[in-house]
């Protein structure tokens, strides 16, 4: 039997015992490419519609006939197991895809042989005049596979630095920038890398090109940190660490700044990214100021960011249990848990299974269930959360969302730019999808009278993300939770005015304190 194989990354090419097929059907080539995805069988009036969706169901599934007849003239033996109802790739045809091999290679930590793989975005090139909804899984597929190149090199770089073989790390670092040229995080992986390896005249040129760039797409300079990096007195050094830590067959990644007698433990909301999150001015002066209250502790959720992306949303449990893995490989004895938005359901499930590690709570924008119902009049209504999803999904790798999420940093190029680049980086717009509904479906309120740990409960006043409302609900249902109703309209909490959520933290920090919490713990 002929061994076939298919490659996606690029214009899509077909072998057969490793020699090339010229199949001139480009919809055959389509018809191929779709089926091997799958994995399984495809109904026939599904692969009809996405192949001629102008044409009646009839005359679609006549011309799927005919095109899997062509394909199999010129493959030069039956390939298809088909019936009255569905079409598949052969069982029996020994069948290889480079998209499958990239994954599978991502799935075992093979980053170096993934990325050998991945020669070119998924079907670049490659579209099918009239058939949008072929296009448009062909886009969300290529997001997805490229969101795990991003994830895979930056692992590498970070291996590779760490293991001495900076020359390795610089190639790596090279595609990271080619991925996302205004991601000045990539440019000092880059930068960095190319001064570990003693080449400081490749690093100036790529600093000052660096430098050119956020001129001029931006409007802004480069960051002390990059300027940092140059300075003739500064000896190259590893990046801030990002340790990894396994749990339930996934690897979870976090870092750990600071030292005090409490941990915070910060969750961002639906998206993070433990290294971008410092690239954004406003973020990073806002973490930067909770480490004056406590070690402060990020961590990406599975899925997300630069822990393993695997194909199920991390739900409210499993996020609950991996806070719980996080904890347990810093050594944290006592935390206070900082959820915001959509990871404040996961900290409150935290909190009531184990509140003998909890020293206290802070819920900012969050709300108690995820869309509207009779008894839940804070939230979207399924079809409208939906819509708003979709909306998201669509948009995604630009600034999509941020005049809701953050209205008073809109019109900032540079935090357009930052927000759109840490989406593309910390999921997929297939990734995301199910992120979202689980989301939706998530409902803690049974939980919330059960928080027996001190609580603060922030919300803005205009949030055009969350509902006022939903905070005050929150608040209402945690015996003796404080809530704190603050000016503006900003959903992130770095955004707008920082110093009243802040000070807020700050007295309750101070409360914990003089009650005792992390009393005799020392870092």
């Amino acid at each position: 039997m002929t061994a076939f194989s298919l490659g996606t990354f690029g214009f899509p090419e077909v072998h057969a015992d490793g020699r090339p097929i010229k199949l001139a059907l480009r919809k055959g080539l389509a018809l191929l490419v779709y089926l091997a995805e799958a994995k399984g069988a495809v109904a026939r009036d599904v692969m009809a519609t996405l192949l001629w969706p102008e044409a009646s169901r009839e005359t679609g599934l006549a011309r799927l006939r005919r095109l899997l007849h062509r394909i199999e003239l010129t493959l030069g033996q039956p390939v298809f197991e088909t019936d009255r109802t569905s079409v598949q790739w052969s069982p029996a045809v020994e069948l290889k895809i480079d998209s499958h091999l990239f994954e599978s290679a991502c799935d075992s930590g093979g980053f170096e042989e993934a990325c050998a793989i991945y020669r070119g975005d998924f079907l670049a090139g490659f579209a099918l005049d009239g058939c949008r909804e072929f296009d448009d899984w062909a886009f969300f597929r290529r997001e997805a596979l490229r969101g795990r190149l991003v994830h895979a090199l930056e692992r590498l770089v970070q291996d590779r630095n760490a293991a001495g073989d900076h020359f390795a790390a610089t190639a790596h670092a090279g595609r990271l920038v080619e991925l996302d040229p205004l991601s000045e995080v990539y440019g000092r992986h880059l930068i960095r890398s190319l001064l570990l390896a003693g080449d400081r005249s490749a690093a100036e040129r790529h600093h000052g090109a660096l430098t050119q760039r956020l001129r001029d797409e931006l409007g802004v300079a480069p960051e002390a940190e990059t300027e940092a990096l140059m300075s003739p007195a500064a000896a190259p050094h590893a990046a801030p660490v990002t340790r990894y830590v396994k749990g339930s067959g996934v690897h979870l990644a976090y870092q750990t700044h600071g030292s005090g007698p409490l941990d915070i433990l910060v969750m961002p909301g639906f998206v993070s990214h433990v290294e971008r999150a410092w690239e954004h001015p406003a973020s990073r002066t806002f973490l930067a100021s909770l480490m004056k209250l406590g070690r402060l502790i990020v961590f990406d959720r599975r899925g997300i960011g630069l822990s393993d992306r695997v194909g199920s949303a991390p739900g409210i449990d499993v996020t609950a249990e991996d806070i719980g893995t996080v904890l347990r490989a810093a050594d944290s004895r006592r935390v206070v848990l900082f959820g915001a938005s959509e990871c404040g359901p996961a900290c409150v499930k935290f909190a009531v299974d184990d509140p003998r590690r909890v020293a206290g709570l802070i819920l900012f924008g969050a709300l108690a269930k995820g869309c509207w119902s009779q008894d839940y009049p804070h939230a979207l209504r399924a079809s409208q959360y939906d819509a708003w999803s979709k909306h998201l999904i669509a948009q995604w790798g630009g600034p999509v969302g941020i005049e809701a999420f953050a209205p008073s940093l809109a019109n900032d190029p540079q935090a357009r730019a930052w927000w759109a680049g840490l989406l593309r980086a910390a999921s997929s717009p297939g990734g995301i999808s199910a992120v979202l509904e689980a989301f939706r479906d998530a409902d803690v309120r049974e939980l919330l009278p059960q928080v027996s740990v001190p609580t603060l409960v922030l919300h803005r006043r205009g949030d055009k993300a969350v509902r006022i409302a939903a905070g005050r609900d929150v608040a209402s249902r945690i015996s003796g939770a404080e809530f704190v109703e603050l000016d503006g309209s900003d959903h992130w909490f770095f955004a707008g005015d920082q110093g009243p959520v802040l000070a807020a933290i700050g007295r309750f920090m101070e409360a914990l304190r003089s009650r005792g919490e992390g009393a005799g713990v020392k870092r």
